[in-house]
């Protein structure tokens, strides 16, 4: 990408004193940048699991492999059976899973079957073993049955060669399990993505440090690492960088030298050292500094070199819904997913007043849950400050409130955004 000059990047939001974009048009432009990674892997089937196929994958056998039974019961010719008196027909032995029945059957005849066991040549239908009636080596079966049923077959799932996954597909415990099925052993995956990320800030501490007056623990690192940990993603901690001109750049450098991309926590706020700012003129290109929506209006975003970079605000709510709403899909598109949905949002009533003032997007925490007559409900779970992290450890959902809503009043119907698929 060309770098973009003050002009055009100012009109996207380019710098600080810039109108903010709303969350739509931030996605947008993030998603027209975020390019997924052209490297790929051969890797063993288990270690597949959360990787993005590379290549589509071909069915190399038909699924089922043999035409079997569905039910364990009586492998018979159809035409043998009367149409609406009862059959006897003779037991001449039995098909297993694993062990099929080699023997002829003649008219007249009907083989043992087990679920999942090969239909023996000569049938077609299989005749639940609680419909029938033994004596010795013989049974008799009644009428009404449909030729072919409780009968699965070769390649009724998947024929040889047919397209099983597209590249693209991000192989879970379903895909998994299929691809074993099809005795596939190794697949071509999308590289690692690799992600660097670092706290910027004098006042931050380690754990096990002690603190002084002023400081405080690095929580956001912490959180950062949870968040890319649910990702398979490639995850460089850099620590904490102090607020310095030459530390910074030199961060950022190494960052870029190493990762496609680069997130860091804090110094992206009006008001701040200017730091990240000028080391971003310097060294990189930004698209946007600001977004209409609360918490997270403090969200940069751009290059450092070929690395896409997110500059997420100080504040530990801010951080995590900031990364859920813009970092976690252009992750996932750079992993090479062809499938980024955002979670589904649904709409149910609020009991709670939810304060909010026009003008941004929200996205205040609440608990989700069922009411005394089974129905779906949110409430608030209390102070929304950027700055209180209980409130999501509080919560189970988003309540996502329109730029152009005020408060909302008890009873009143809001859309909703599970955390479960995003946290």
């Amino acid at each position: 990408m060309s770098k973009r000059s003050t002009s055009s990047a100012a009109a996207c939001g380019g710098g600080h004193g810039a109108a903010a974009l709303s969350v739509d048009e931030a996605l947008q432009h993030i998603a027209s940048q975020a390019q997924p990674v052209t490297g790929f892997e051969k890797v063993a089937l288990r270690s597949a699991l959360g990787r993005v196929l590379a290549k589509d994958i071909y069915s190399p056998i038909d699924v089922p492999a043999h035409t079997n039974s569905a039910m364990d019961g009586y492998a018979v010719k159809h035409g043998d059976l009367s149409a609406s008196g009862v059959t006897e027909l003779k037991v001449v032995g039995t098909s297993w899973a694993g062990r099929p029945f080699s023997g002829p059957v003649a008219p007249g005849q009907c083989v043992r079957v087990m679920t999942g066991a090969v239909m023996p040549d000569g049938t077609d239908t299989v005749i639940m073993q609680e419909q029938v009636e033994l004596e010795a080596d013989t049974v008799r079966i009644g009428g009404g049955h449909k030729g072919g049923q409780n009968v699965r077959a070769a390649g009724e799932d998947l024929s040889k060669g047919q397209l099983v996954f597209a590249a693209g597909k991000q192989v879970s415990p379903p895909e998994l399990g299929m691809l074993a099925s099809l005795g596939v052993a190794e697949v071509v995956v999308k590289r690692r993505l690799r992600v660097a990320f670092f706290s910027t800030g004098d006042e931050l501490r380690s754990i096990g440090e002690a603190l002084s007056k002023g400081e405080i623990y690095d929580s956001n690192r912490y959180t950062l690492f949870a968040m890319l940990s649910r990702l398979e993603v490639d995850i460089i901690d850099m620590g904490v960088v102090r607020d310095d001109r030459e530390a910074t750049k030199d961060a950022f450098l190494e960052a870029a030298r190493n990762a496609d991309v680069i997130v860091t926590s804090g110094g992206v706020s009006v008001g701040e050292a200017d730091y990240v700012k000028e080391t971003l003129d310097a060294l990189g290109r930004v698209s946007f500094w600001q977004i209409a929506m609360k918490p997270g209006r403090p969200l940069a975003f751009g290059h450092v070199k070929d690395a896409v970079f997110f500059g997420l605000p100080g504040n530990p709510v801010s951080v995590m819904v900031t990364f859920y709403q813009f970092v976690g899909p252009a992750l996932r598109r750079m992993m090479g997913q062809s499938d980024i949905s955002p979670v589904p949002a649904f709409r149910v009533r609020c009991e709670s007043r939810l304060k909010k003032s026009p003008g941004r997007m929200e996205f205040q925490r609440a608990l989700l849950e069922r009411d005394e007559k089974g129905e779906l409900v949110v409430r608030s779970t209390g102070q929304q400050g950027s700055g209180l992290l209980h409130s999501m450890s509080g919560a189970n959902c988003f309540v996502i409130l329109p730029k152009d809503w005020g408060t909302v009043e008890p009873g009143t119907l809001v859309e909703v955004q599970p955390f479960y698929g995003i946290i």
